[in-house]
């Protein structure tokens, strides 16, 4: 499937201004690889951007975010970006583990297990297998409360998401339904965007990260 804007509610992940309204598709294969300054590896960014009044995601441009998730290729060991006054949540997506080192102190990141931690905090990373990819949730404390939790889709079960949930399809084959219709198939690391009064749903087989953004 193309990741062209012509696709219907099919986006491409950019810096620009997104539309993160409830069914959105942002295509993983229309975002720009943004190689590290020390080139140990490259950022996708999903999306970023600020909740609603009403806790529904909308965009934002550069900096000015509360929330940002994104996927990254670590090709080698090296220090983490500081991200002051934000939270993280860190899940290894490929390859088998990573051991993050947080203000002195280690831990074992092994495949979709979410891990949340201080973006302040010093942290520096090893592949102990070897290059990993990571999916990555930042939040800013006080402001916006993230979580991520794994799923692991069953046929004929769809995954509602709700407002303020986005659903991003690790590995396996499932498309999107509105109100009970079939709407596209799914590409691998496509994300939807959750809301709206026809709950978009993922239906088929495989794994999906469940991102749920709320104001606090």
């Amino acid at each position: 499937m193309s990741g062209s804007p012509s696709d219907p509610g099919r986006m491409p992940g950019t810096a620009q201004r997104q539309d993160l309204s409830p069914g959105t598709v942002i295509a993983y294969s229309g975002i720009r690889p943004a190689p590290w300054r020390n080139g140990g590896g490259v950022t996708r960014q999903i999306a970023s951007g600020r909740l609603d009044r009403s806790g529904n995601p909308e965009a934002s441009t550069g900096e000015d975010w509360d929330w940002r998730l994104s996927i990254a290729d670590v090709q080698t060991p090296g220090d983490f970006s500081a991200f002051a006054g934000m939270w993280r949540i860190l899940t290894v997506i490929e390859g088998e583990s990573m051991v993050l080192r947080i203000d002195g102190t280690e831990r074992r990141l092994e495949r979709y297990r979410p891990l949340g931690f201080d973006g302040g905090a010093a942290t520096s990373a090893t592949l102990p297998e070897g290059p990993i990819r990571d999916f990555n949730l930042i939040a800013r404390t006080g402001t916006v409360s993230g979580h991520v939790r794994l799923v692991e889709l069953s046929p004929g079960h769809p995954l509602q998401l709700t407002r303020g949930r986005l659903g991003v399809l690790l590995q396996g084959a499932a498309t999107l339904q509105v109100g009970g219709q079939h709407v596209q198939d799914l590409e691998r690391y496509d994300t939807i965007v959750g809301g709206g009064e026809s709950t978009p749903a993922i239906t088929g087989g495989g794994f999906v990260a469940v991102v749920s953004l709320e104001h606090g």
